[in-house]
């Protein structure tokens, strides 16, 4: 299979899961000795998310979204009950209260990612694609200028390529090698060289992949700004688990997601961007909020300067000081506590499914991107196979975990670049689809594969987080393990479809 790294033949101790669960503890413990070093992670589990366990339920859709911590909807909700507040803008003694939380929240993101405030500002936004829109759609693109992208980005950086395009400017992609989907750093050294210093140019790419988990370079951004490029760096799958410091690495713009990292507040978001990159973007508007001066009859306005320009309207403001609650939260913990753990985890179930065979000896499972944790996050994709190779539909898998309580995500995760080279579809393959027009959505463009090589075009997609213990790393090696021998025909059909990577409460 080209692009995959499936398992060994034979199977060892390592890929056995008969074995009690205090023995596979034992063993893990023993192959893992550093996860012993996390065990606060297991207090808080049994505090903070002791949900999960009340309910049996297992969650393995971090990267899709962080859980929250119990404390931290009581210390929101304490905070609430505090006090009178209102809209920001104004200097009442309610809005000067709020902006007062607000500015806390603003100082401790910038203090959490080591960003000097002299440098760097936080813009508050309603999520990282809100970020990653208002660099787009104000960066100075134009004739001359180049966009350049890694193949391995979220659609919301994808859809940047829009506003460059709009403007005359170039737009590159920057390929990924197979199998492990890591950036092919020669062909990416050729397309950097090729700007023009004196145009405006930009380079967009994860710091971490939302597909296959692997963490790209962050030594990049020094190599692209030193030939003329200004670097954007999507960090929402990254710094959940990942410490960024913005002291060390400085690309021109970062954008994040909370909910990712902490889990609550939802709809918030930031753009960090450092000053002198700030004042290269020309927004294309003005609203509520974002103007020292507008006028009717002389139909002029005035920007406000630094972030106050790009926070748009009313800010998410009673939500906003649960991300210094969160962040506080995400420290006591330590990043570096929950990024042991989850290597620990995706190693150990990485090896397991890995060894999983069917009784004729063929491997049940196939990983995208690379099979060891250096340089890869606890994000891992997979495929099942029946014993005579032929898919399992993912979204059959999923409807079988819902039935388990087995929480993970599948489709192609809004990152197409990566998800085309993992399984090998073709320029000729889009081309095709694309000539359908409006009539393509999900479920037809995997019906036209399947006339085209019978190639898949989604998977399953299992994430660890700060919440993630061994009981569910070995729960999802057990549901994988219980399809061994099942043919695809056994296995069955899935009964919902999906047309618009949404769903709706009856699973149409």
């Amino acid at each position: 299979m080209n692009g995959s790294r499936e398992g060994h033949p034979k199977r060892g101790k390592r890929g056995r899961s008969d074995m009690s669960f205090d023995d596979a503890y034992r063993d893990f413990l023993q192959r893992y000795p550093s996860y012993r070093q996390t065990e606060s992670l297991d207090a808080l589990r049994a505090t903070e998310y002791r949900r999960l366990d009340d309910e049996g339920h297992v969650y393995l859709d971090y990267t899709g979204g962080s859980l929250y911590g119990v404390s931290q909807i009581e210390r929101h909700k304490e905070l609430l009950d505090s006090g009178v507040f209102g809209n920001p803008h104004s200097a009442s003694p309610a809005s000067s209260a709020m902006t007062e939380h607000v500015e806390r929240a603003r100082w401790h993101v910038l203090d959490f990612f080591h960003a000097d405030p002299s440098e760097y500002v936080a813009i508050f936004t309603a999520n990282a694609t809100g970020a990653l829109k208002l660099v787009g759609e104000s960066y100075p693109f134009a004739p001359g200028g180049r966009f350049l992208l890694a193949f391995d980005n979220h659609n919301s950086v994808n859809g940047i390529r829009e506003f460059a395009k709009a403007k005359g400017a170039e737009v590159d992609y920057a390929p990924l090698g197979t199998p492990e989907l890591r950036l092919d750093r020669k062909r990416l050294d050729t397309l950097l060289a090729e700007a023009d210093p004196a145009q405006a140019n930009l380079f967009a790419y994860p710091a971490q992949s939302n597909f296959s988990g692997v963490k790209h370079p962050l030594e990049l951004v020094k190599q692209a700004k030193a030939r003329g490029w200004d670097v954007l760096l999507d960090a929402a799958a990254f710094v959940p688990t990942s410490r960024l410091d913005l002291g060390a690495v400085q690309p021109d713009f970062v954008t994040v997601s909370f909910y990712k990292m902490f889990g609550y507040p939802t709809g918030v978001g930031a753009l960090l961007a450092r000053r002198t990159a700030l004042g290269k973007l020309r927004r294309p508007w003005f609203a509520g909020g974002t103007v020292n001066f507008v006028s009717v009859q002389g139909q002029a306005h005035v920007l406000s300067s630094s972030e106050a320009g790009f926070e748009d309207g009313t800010l998410n403001y009673l939500a906003i000081p649960a991300v210094e609650i969160g962040l506080l939260h995400l420290e006591a913990i330590g990043i570096e506590t929950i990024g042991e753990r989850v290597r620990c985890l995706s190693a150990w179930t990485i090896e397991q499914l890995l060894a999983l065979r069917h009784g004729n000896g063929r491997a049940m499972v196939r990983i995208y991107g690379p099979i060891a944790t250096e340089c890869r996050g606890g994000t891992v994709t997979l495929n099942v196979y029946d014993p005579e190779g032929r898919l399992l539909d993912w979204r059959k898998i999923e409807e079988l975990a819902k039935e388990q309580r087995i929480s993970f995500r599948t489709g192609c995760f809004c990152n197409p670049g990566a998800g085309e080279m993992a399984e090998g579809l073709s320029e000729d393959d889009m081309r095709a689809a694309a000539r359908e027009g409006e009539r393509m959505n999900q479920g037809n463009f995997l019906g036209l594969l399947r006339t085209r090589g019978h190639k898949s075009a989604g998977s399953v997609r299992i994430s660890f987080g700060l919440a993630s213990n061994f009981s569910d790393a070995r729960r999802l090696v057990e549901f994988v393990a219980s399809f061994r021998d099942q043919s695809q025909l056994a296995v069955g059909e899935f009964t919902f479809d999906v047309d618009d990577c949404r769903m709706t409460r009856d699973g149409t």
